[in-house]
């Protein structure tokens, strides 16, 4: 899906502080970003430097204190909890550094369960949660439950579930925290090859082989981005 702006997302003035008064911690600082579409861009920074808060607000799963956030050029912090629901369930996918996958179900189930979610049709579901977990070399693993795969495949099996309802951006926090290095390459390779097919990704790392390969780093430090490369 193409996106007519160049940015997916443009935010401006984020400011993001939990708590009132003495115990009141600003995490982010006034903080201005433009995401190109149909990039793999990473955040990178310390613990506490604000990366996993900056993930949440962009994906719509807070708000914040003050600034504006436009996705696809709909301003999302205006929009009422329902309209931003609908927004994370059919526009973006998300991915988490525990996989987040549901235990009793097998990777098909996994993710059919979000196209359910979604809204996608039922006649539809089949063919869109198989191609999703053939885009990540999972097909002949569908019908297999997280505690029988490894690391590796579950978190191919999030990804899959992240794209199946074919969204513009992917959001995914610390996507390689769990696993080792080789396998989080071949994770990376994974998001490069649906950046090919023109989807928007945007990671949070601590890997410094990671963020060689990637097209663009943004270093958050003390809330605030104070490099770029």
């Amino acid at each position: 899906m193409t996106v007519a702006s160049p940015n997916i997302i443009r935010a401006s003035g984020l400011t993001r502080v939990y708590g009132r008064g003495k115990n009141a911690v600003s995490v982010l600082k006034g903080l201005d970003i433009n995401i190109p579409a149909g990039k793999l861009i990473a955040f990178k920074g310390r613990s506490g430097s604000g990366k996993t808060t900056l993930i949440n607000l962009l994906g719509a799963l807070d708000r914040p204190t003050e600034g504006t956030i436009e996705f696809a050029g709909n301003d999302i912090t205006r929009l009422s909890d329902r309209e931003r629901d609908e927004i994370r369930r059919t526009q973006m996918g998300l991915i988490f550094q525990s996989f987040a996958l549901i235990p009793l179900m097998t990777a098909y189930e996994n993710v059919e369960f979000i196209l359910r979610i979604a809204g996608v049709p039922v006649k539809d579901r089949k063919a869109a949660a198989e191609s999703a977990l053939e885009q990540v070399g999972l097909k002949s693993r569908m019908h297999h439950r997280p505690f029988e795969m490894s690391g590796g495949e579950q978190q191919r099996t999030a990804i899959a579930r992240a794209i199946a309802h074919k969204p513009q951006l992917i959001l995914a926090d610390e996507p390689t925290g769990e696993l080792d290095t080789r396998t989080g390459l071949h994770i990376i390779k994974v998001f490069r090859d649906l950046v090919q097919q023109g989807l928007s990704v945007v990671i949070t790392t601590h890997d410094p082989a990671i963020m060689e390969i990637v097209d663009q780093v943004y270093e958050l430090e003390d809330g605030q981005i104070v490099a770029t490369r």
